[in-house]
């Protein structure tokens, strides 16, 4: 679909984008938004927490601030229903609209699919003369720029004569349709892989739970063919080699030979990231499938006890307060790494310290875990390191899509 666009030389651009359809020509229209539709604001029922205002049983949901973050901005269900009195107290929609978040969630504009009443975090475009869909995609273009209205340090605060009175350039209305159209497909298209990349987690949750032994039991309940004897209960200081990192303040750079492994380098889901620190030499280098773990973490201790796994040798080396635990003959890498990242909540709970939660040696040492032989440990290895290359592929993907979106949101607007 981007090969039937035609780009439009600088030297004869004027109010036009970088990018346009063929057959279109015409400069685009300086407006206001507030000539081109009528800006409402929604209205809310007080107290809002008087259960009298909502009705399961209604047929009119109830729009809220976290409906728009959790949905994207495209609002097909509600969870909330208001009741009639509720519905005196609001503005009740009955077709789609396009809406504008003007609370907490600044500047997100919004399309209701479903009866709803509106919250008075929101204001209402009715009776547009634009394409919804084309002032969608505007909104979503211009979101950043509505800070220009905030004090520095402060929360940004829009109103509907703030809003009135933003200027915008517009083409004719089957442009203003053909832009909006292509920016629909393409939002499906980031759906369609958004909810892949979702499923995947949750399978991959869901493997989590039945191919390792829970509450106390000695098998999992989900096990590949062939394999029936009882899994062993054993120390992590059993299956690994300990050691801590050492301070390289002194050393390091932003250029280098080797890459440091530091706090930064871990991410939540267990992947290795860039920490942007390097050295350019060392006494000793992380080997292939070397697994290293936070050992402090400031705040809810999230990633406290989170492994990554070293993807080759001797590149990487070991800062301060990450632990090195490189498996002996007797462990799969990739089944501990799988292993111990699901089991968080044990390094969680060892957590010690005020502003920042640490975790010792002798707690890493200490974790107890149910082991099959290591054949079996290889083929669980294997299929979750599988399982995690799929859904980095996905990731991949939907990162791509979402900048190639961010792209064309630049060329295609003036």
């Amino acid at each position: 679909m981007v090969g039937t666009m035609a780009k439009i030389d600088d030297s004869v651009k004027k109010k036009v984008p970088e990018l346009r359809f063929p057959g279109f020509t015409d400069d685009w229209e300086e407006r206001k938004l507030g000539s081109l539709t009528t800006v409402v604001r929604g209205a809310s029922p007080r107290p809002i927490q008087d259960p009298k205002w909502f009705d399961k049983e209604s047929d009119i949901g109830w729009l809220r601030i976290a409906d728009v973050t959790e949905q994207n901005g495209r609002i097909y269900h509600l969870e909330q229903h208001i009741s009639k009195l509720g519905q005196e107290k609001t503005r009740v929609l009955t077709e789609p609209h396009l809406l504008l978040s003007i609370a907490a969630t600044v500047g997100k504009p919004v399309v209701n699919y479903v009866k709803t009443g509106v919250h008075d975090g929101f204001l209402i475009f009715l009776n547009p003369t634009f394409e919804r869909e084309f002032m969608f995609q505007w909104l979503e273009m211009f979101r950043p720029k509505w800070q220009k209205y905030g004090q520095p340090g402060s929360q940004v605060n829009l109103n509907s004569e703030l809003v009135r009175n933003q200027e915008i350039v517009l083409p004719n209305y089957k442009e203003q349709q053909k832009i909006g159209s292509f920016f629909k497909q393409l939002d499906n298209t980031i759906t369609l892989h958004q909810r892949k990349l979702d499923l995947l987690k949750e399978q991959k949750k869901g493997y989590l739970q039945k191919m390792f032994p829970k509450n106390g039991a000695k098998v999992p309940e989900l096990r590949f063919a062939g394999f029936a004897d009882d899994w062993e209960e054993r120390k992590l200081s059993s299956m690994t080699n300990y050691k801590n990192g050492k301070s390289h303040e002194d050393k390091q750079s932003t250029s280098g030979k080797l890459e440091l492994i530091n706090l930064n380098s871990i991410s939540i889901s267990g992947g290795l990231k860039h920490s942007g620190k390097f050295i350019d030499e060392a006494d000793d280098t992380l080997q292939k499938d070397d697994l290293v773990m936070i050992l402090s973490d400031v705040g809810h201790g999230d990633l406290l006890g989170r492994v990554a796994l070293i993807p080759e040798d001797d590149r990487f080396v070991l800062n301060q307060r990450v632990a090195l635990l490189r498996p002996n003959t007797t462990a799969d890498p990739q089944f501990l790494f799988s292993y111990i990242n699901a089991h968080q909540y044990y390094f969680k709970a060892q957590g010690a310290g005020m502003s920042q939660l640490n975790i010792s040696k002798g707690s890493v040492e200490n974790f107890i875990s149910f082991v099959p032989i290591i054949e079996e440990q290889k083929k669980i290895g294997s299929f979750f390191k599988q399982l995690d290359e799929t859904i980095a592929l996905h990731q991949r993907k939907l990162d791509l899509l979402k900048e190639q979106k961010k792209g064309f949101l630049q060329k295609m607007f003036v």
